[in-house]
């Protein structure tokens, strides 16, 4: 079984891009996930997670979320490589989000709604849809 469960903050906002064969959409971002435990006298660490959203998830990824949110994402563990032009074979490992959730607390996410709604983006969309939150 390959499922995978995280919770973290986005890194950046999601870069968008489309494939060249098929013009799918696809999100890409990382997520910085904190590790449960703090060696004494130490700040506490995270790891960087690469994360894949494709179609309708990337959609949703760039349409709703930002750089600094806190976000729940489930997927699975993906391995690719391939071969630079200098011949040397480049690995990654990275998450293909199956579900995509916001993870932070109402009150940061009402602040977050009004911070917008000052300085820019509208909480509606052009077609007057209501966010999902």
């Amino acid at each position: 079984m390959n499922k995978v469960t995280l919770m973290g903050r986005l890194t950046k906002d999601p870069e968008i891009k489309f494939t060249q064969t098929s013009n799918m959409k696809v999100a890409t971002f990382s997520l910085a996930v904190n590790r449960r435990f703090i060696k004494q006298g130490e700040e506490r660490q995270a790891d960087f997670i690469n994360i894949v959203a494709w179609n309708k998830s990337a959609e949703f990824c760039e349409k709703y979320f930002r750089k600094g949110q806190q976000v729940g994402i489930i997927g699975r563990i993906q391995t690719r490589n391939y071969e630079k032009e200098d011949k040397t074979r480049v690995y990654i490992t990275e998450v293909v989000a199956e579900e995509l959730y916001f993870a932070d607390t109402k009150k940061e996410e009402v602040s977050d709604l009004q911070y917008e709604a000052q300085s820019g983006p509208a909480t509606h969309d052009a077609n007057g849809d209501e966010l999902p939150f």
